[in-house]
């Protein structure tokens, strides 16, 4: 008989399932079977090549419903790892091995705070829900975008969703999530004339072209940002041109950008300030663009509260409310309506080789979680 805690057993026992995104492996039929047991109501939802899944306790709202991913990012190099990466191991206390922080460790404490709380208040008031998809960590185009739109077919609405992304940065439960930035991404290709390097005024150097624009966009200033959210920024990722001679101007060049924006501007504004400033430039260009998230805020009221309040009884301190980051499956549930939340361990070593979250800290997280139900359900 195992001797360490229902958590740590169950985060083990999910961390051993290879879930490599889109698959789950056999994570979300682990996860079913607890809930199964204490009174939830589970569809299965596959769309695409994707496992999804929705379980409900209850038939009425208030809805609190834990939100989350089985999927993980791949293991990188096996040989740089201290342990093999799903065969999970603790040493020193510290959990190791893929999905420790991100976010298996998050997912088993949810299921032993329902556990916990279910058995202690049988007859809670409202419902408690489960979101759990295995499309977080890639496209994310089949997993909880869809089951948000299935919900919505139907009307069935959350009122708090929260999400076990890995929040904390030196202590857990210091930083929890209480909104995201947008994300808009741009390919811009400007296109120019091939020629000889020698014959430049038989050619038309879209290099030279785009620079003084690009100079510009990066020197903008697109927002001063708000009490809640950085200014908005603009940063280039990736350029492309040329045809790898040294003797060639090249026809065309290619550029991938990205903006993290604040609820001062919006998605709008910003491609049309873009186009702008090329169009200033007398550049000739295509620009497709792609939306990966609207930036969303949960302003404080009863899901903050209940958060901040049980860190300070179960980890004695004061939490920092945070919108930074990237992007969370939070940016599908929050136009909804839903008071969207982000709280989970360390992120110190999400993606990383080695990456390990402090065991005892999932234990505690545990208990933070079956504390909000309590504030929320009873």
């Amino acid at each position: 008989m195992s001797t360490l805690s229902p958590t740590l057993d169950l985060t083990l026992a999910l961390m051993r399932e290879p879930s490599v995104t889109p698959f789950d492996a056999n994570c979300q039929t682990l996860m079913i079977e607890r809930l199964e047991k204490i009174g939830f109501r589970v569809e299965r939802l596959r769309f695409g090549d994707v496992d999804n899944f929705w379980a409900r306790r209850g038939d009425t709202a208030p809805v609190l419903a834990f939100a989350g991913h089985t999927d993980v990012v791949p293991t990188g190099p096996v040989e740089n790892w201290n342990v093999q990466p799903f065969a999970p191991e603790i040493r020193d206390g510290m959990l190791i091995g893929r999905g420790a922080a991100d976010m298996k460790g998050s997912l088993a404490a949810m299921v032993v705070a329902c556990e916990r709380f279910v058995a202690a208040n049988p007859d809670h008031k409202g419902s408690i829900a489960f979101l759990i998809t295995s499309d977080e960590e890639g496209v994310a185009i089949n997993g909880t975008v869809k089951v948000v739109e299935h919900l919505e077919a139907r009307n069935e609405k959350i009122t708090w969703a929260l999400v076990g992304e890995p929040s904390s940065s030196k202590q857990l439960g210091d930083v929890i999530k209480n909104g995201r930035r947008g994300s808009l991404n741009g390919i811009l290709t400007v296109i120019g004339t091939q020629g000889h390097v020698a014959y430049p005024h038989l050619a038309d150097n879209p290099i030279h072209r785009a620079a003084p624009a690009l100079a510009e966009l990066t020197a903008e200033v697109w927002d001063h940002g708000n009490e809640f959210f950085p200014s908005t920024s603009f940063q280039i990722s990736n350029i492309s041109a040329g045809t790898g001679a040294n003797n060639v101007i090249p026809g065309e060049m290619k550029v991938v950008f990205n903006f993290r924006f604040s609820t001062e501007v919006t998605e709008a504004q910003l491609r049309e300030r873009t186009e702008t400033i090329l169009k200033k430039h007398g550049l000739l260009y295509k620009l497709d663009w792609s939306l990966s998230g609207h930036p969303f805020l949960t302003a404080r009221g009863a899901m903050v509260e209940a958060a901040v309040e049980s860190i300070r009884e179960i980890c004695g301190i004061e939490t920092e409310l945070s919108t930074s980051g990237g992007t969370s499956d939070g940016r599908f549930i929050a136009p909804t309506g839903a008071q969207v939340l982000e709280l989970g361990p360390l992120n110190a070593t999400i993606h990383k080789v080695n990456e390990e979250v402090r065991a005892a800290d999932l234990d505690t997280l545990t208990t933070v979680y079956e504390r909000i139900l309590v504030k929320l359900l009873t």
